[in-house]
């Protein structure tokens, strides 16, 4: 489908030695509460559904550390549907610490070797480890190249995620004697990486690290249950709220959570420098009920819709009668088209309705039509004789966008269609962990001639899409919307202006190939490392 992929979701679960189990965790206790990462990532699925998969560390068995991992959602890797099996991997994978993983690949190939969290074995515990990862390394081919460049290396995957179990290996080598300082292991990999990564890491001494970039682009947010005993991460706010978590934080940019010896401590390993949160997180990826960085994912969506009427109102492009109704993309266009029906007085209607129980890969496997018509049934009953305002979060490649308009008209009957976007136009790639890497796939770039969008590039794009009138959202409406400050915010992809030096250097050479023939997403162009583009 023509919609945006995040690059994964992480999850992280620690009980602590003590005389008795949190009330959060089974009543098998300490050894058992690997049993709640299923349900941890149940709720980050909508970050990722090629794979899934978890690493457990208990002391009192042979595998100290042990990783299972498998292709399909969470249901499907973990057999959740299958009561014994479920049980048998539970079973078998049981343990006090755990970490957790749900993969969508911007990169790499949809199979399990592919699949999070990477495990390195090692005869050595605290050189044994595993991680989950969770954004993009911008300088992805510099590290790589320089990996290959030392003697005997290879890499069985172009991935990022290789790269750094590599180079984390390399700085566990460095310690022989004693036992790696864990927070100078990751201040050093912090001045090689540029980019977005946030991070799940486990070994076999059951050593645990939580830590989020420095420049905050993913979520990070943790927990502590009320006895101090349950200690759990993840992606977004809403899987520790519905495992009963109160009191759950973000993790702020550049520190890390370590857990060592029945010890934790909150640890800085980077220098303090001003958050590039990724915009894309409010206002498309997480899920409606998330709160992230102290910010309502769902009162962020409702703002834009109320900034949608306000717009609506000035331009007075569309007749506001009793044959008007607002209709939402479903369904992260839902909270924004309901609160512009709202203001403007208009009914908002489920216009489209969405079939949630199709696999991906039976969808995949269908031309584009197809796939729109199976993914969204429009209501003729509803849209028949309407003047329709279309409520989408954003609009990136435009392909699925044009077939359910034509779908809208066609089996829908709709009379008139006005696209309203709740996001400006997405007018450059993002290297930080969105499968949108290259200029070429990108709509409104094919129309836009300067840095802000004119009513006649609006019309034309109107025209390409088959729509009656085009509307975006304003560019300095996204910062208002989510709270923040624009300063703290990643808005490369509507500015073309990016939080890091690599990012900056990616995209000039994305425009110079935006017009080539190569494929290849730009953080792979081996051309940034040796050229400085």
């Amino acid at each position: 489908m023509d919609q945006l992929h995040h690059e994964c979701g992480i999850a992280a679960l620690y009980h602590l030695p003590g005389l008795q189990a949190s009330p959060l965790a089974p009543l098998a206790g300490a050894e058992q509460v690997s049993r709640l990462m299923p349900r941890l990532l149940l709720d980050l699925q909508n970050r990722g559904q090629l794979a899934a998969g978890f690493s457990t560390f208990n002391p009192r068995r042979e595998k100290l550390l042990d990783t299972y991992k498998q292709i399909g959602t969470v249901i499907e890797a973990f057999r959740l549907n299958h009561q014994a099996k479920a049980e048998s991997i539970m079973r078998e994978h049981a343990g006090r610490a755990a970490i957790g993983h749900v993969r969508y690949a911007t990169c790499g190939a949809s199979d399990r070797n592919y699949a999070q969290p990477f495990e390195r074995h090692h005869g050595c515990k605290w050189k044994w480890f595993a991680f989950a990862f969770n954004g993009q390394l911008a300088n992805f081919a510099e590290l790589r190249d320089q990996l290959l460049t030392q003697t005997d290396y290879h890499l069985t995957r172009n991935i990022d995620t290789e790269i750094i179990m590599h180079y984390l290996s390399k700085e566990l080598s460095q310690y022989v004697e004693e036992r790696p300082n864990l927070v100078e292991v990751f201040r050093s990999l912090c001045r090689q990486f540029d980019g977005a990564y946030n991070l799940v890491f486990l070994n076999a001494m059951g050593d645990m690290v939580v830590l989020r970039d420095p420049n905050g682009f993913r979520p990070l947010c943790y927990a502590w249950d009320d006895d101090g005993l349950l200690f759990a991460a993840a992606s977004e706010s809403v899987p520790l709220f519905n495992l009963g978590f109160r009191n759950i934080r973000s993790l702020e940019p550049g520190t890390m959570i370590v857990i060592q010896d029945g010890e934790v401590r909150h640890e800085c390993f980077a220098e303090p420098r001003t958050p590039s949160h990724c915009f894309f997180e409010w206002i498309y990826f997480a899920n409606v009920a998330s709160t992230l960085d102290e910010r309502s994912v769902y009162l962020t969506r409702r703002a834009l819709g109320e900034e949608l009427a306000r717009q609506e109102r000035q331009r007075d492009q569309v007749l506001l009668d009793g044959d008007t109704i607002i209709v939402p993309v479903p369904d992260t266009g839902k909270a924004a088209a309901d609160a512009m029906a709202a203001a403007l007085g208009v009914p908002s209607v489920e216009g489209l309705i969405r079939n949630r129980y199709i696999g991906r890969t039976f969808i995949e496997g269908q031309n584009r039509a197809e796939r729109v018509q199976l993914k969204y049934t429009p209501l003729r009953e509803v849209l028949a004789g309407k003047r329709v305002l279309l409520i989408e979060d954003t609009i990136v490649r435009s392909t699925t966008m044009k077939t359910l308009l034509h779908d809208l008209r066609q089996r829908g009957g709709a009379r008139e269609i006005h696209v309203r976007v709740a996001c400006p136009p997405i007018v450059a790639p993002c290297f930080y962990g969105i499968d949108m890497s290259t200029m070429r796939e990108l709509f409104a770039p094919r129309f836009m001639k300067g840095s802000r969008l004119t009513e006649a590039e609006q019309r034309a794009m109107a025209a390409e899409l088959g729509a009656d009138t085009l509307c975006y959202l304003p560019l300095e409406a996204v910062a208002r919307c989510i709270g923040l400050d624009a300063s703290q915010l990643c808005r490369g992809c509507l500015t073309g202006e990016y939080p890091t030096q690599t990012g900056e250097r990616l995209y000039q050479l994305s425009l110079r190939q935006r017009n080539g023939s190569a494929q290849s997403r730009t953080y792979e162009m081996p051309a940034i490392a040796s050229t400085g583009v």
